[in-house]
């Protein structure tokens, strides 16, 4: 049968304070017969792409520039 949890004050001040301040991530809380016994923080950031970037994201539309790779493979045989 499990063990109840207990969380005193100390527990709950750890806890309040790991969580405070992430936009991304998680908390991970581990539990060893009824007793935390370790907190675990990640956090993740998360960069906005710049105009460039997207524009270098986006897949090439039908009538657009061919691809790169292969238009100057043309142009090494067309040199040679």
């Amino acid at each position: 049968m499990a063990k109840p949890l207990v969380i005193d004050e100390v527990w709950q001040e750890r806890i309040l304070n790991q969580v405070s301040g992430i936009q991304y991530g998680q908390v991970i809380i581990t539990v060893h017969d009824g007793r935390i016994v370790q907190i675990d923080r990640t956090e993740r950031v998360r960069y906005e792409q710049s105009p460039a970037q997207k524009q270098a994201a986006e897949p090439l539309k039908a009538g657009g520039a061919g691809n790169p790779v292969v238009d100057s493979t043309k142009d090494l045989k067309a040199a040679q």
